[in-house]
């Protein structure tokens, strides 16, 4: 049987993986009897875990949202993968990064020896401070929320310096996508009073309060937003800078994939995925690219990216082997 503390990480790791649980089920998985399943579900409620009791023939469980953040369990290989990230945000000179920095050190603190050691041995450098203007975190979320709602926004849009009147009239526009290209969040919008497609900086987006009416989403000209959007930044011209061009869905939040991409274009699609269009030289070179991000992926197309995805497959698998 396993020890007290391992068991319960197991069974939080079990609660979170599946919304309803019966009793007898988490026993079975646990090896356990159903009486150690409810001491054990007694102690994650003890530590601030809001643990659900479900009537039903079995019983069983679920873990809810809470009000305040419980303590949390991590094994080895979670708790390095936190320490890591901390660090990098730290060090991207983001508006976050002093409290990475804390929260790195508290991290850290209650480490046991084996794990600080390989913390230690993972310094991150910033090479690069002057990034782009970073968006408001509450402002990408109100942005994403009012995608998602498919409401009209109001906002205030701040142009750049020197090239506009700081005391315009608020916008209206209805919001289509929210996208990322070279380090900088744009929103993709119909702008209801120019009637014409607008992209907006994100980190001169002022939303107001409360959002307007729903709407009937438009068709984006040409069906391709990746291609809509570089074709804007290039002045409505082709966009043909690289010869290999392609498109994947990536099981990874957009605001961990943008940093790495360059002048690809990454749509949010939801809290952990997002649309990637990335160029290169070569099929097998984008291929290469999108694997190094590590994640889940669909290949949307074209079928060179998909052919040259099989074909290296079957060269890992045959260097593996």
């Amino acid at each position: 049987m396993r020890h007290t503390s391992g068991r319960l990480l197991a069974l939080l790791s079990l609660l979170q993986a599946r919304r309803d649980w019966p009793g007898p089920l988490l026993a079975e998985r646990l090896a356990v009897s159903p009486r150690t399943v409810r001491r054990d579900v007694d102690r994650l409620r003890e530590l601030g875990y809001p643990v659900r009791t479900i009537k039903g023939p079995d019983g069983g469980y679920r873990l809810d949202a809470g009000t305040n953040l419980p303590p949390l369990l991590f094994d080895d290989d979670q708790a390095v993968a936190l320490a890591v990230a901390l660090q990098l945000a730290a060090a991207s000179g983001a508006d976050i990064g002093e409290a990475a920095e804390r929260a790195l050190a508290t991290v850290r603190q209650v480490m046991p020896s084996r794990l600080r050691h390989r913390i230690d041995a993972l310094q991150v450098t910033a090479l690069e401070r002057d990034a782009p203007p970073r968006a408001d975190a509450a402002v990408l979320s109100t942005l994403g929320a009012a995608v998602r709602a498919r409401e009209v926004l109001r906002f205030d849009y701040r142009p750049a310096a020197g090239t506009g009147d700081e005391a315009a009239p608020p916008r209206r526009a209805e919001p289509h996508h929210l996208v990322a290209r070279a380090g900088r969040w744009y929103l993709l919008a119909w702008d209801l009073d120019r009637a014409d497609w607008r992209t907006f900086r994100a980190d001169r987006i002022s939303p107001r309060t409360p959002t307007g009416p729903r709407f009937t989403p438009r068709a984006v000209p040409g069906g391709d937003v990746a291609a809509f959007v570089a074709g804007r930044f290039r002045g409505g011209g082709e966009q043909g800078a690289w010869p290999c061009r392609g498109e994947v869905v990536l099981a990874l939040p957009a605001a961990d994939v943008l940093p790495y991409v360059g002048d690809g274009v990454v749509e949010e699609l939801g809290p952990d995925r997002c649309r990637l269009v990335l160029g290169s030289w070569s099929w097998t070179g984008l291929a290469a690219a999108l694997g190094r991000f590590d994640a889940d992926m669909e290949v949307v197309g074209p079928a060179e990216l998909r052919q040259a995805a099989a074909r290296l497959a079957r060269r890992y698998a045959d260097a593996a082997g």
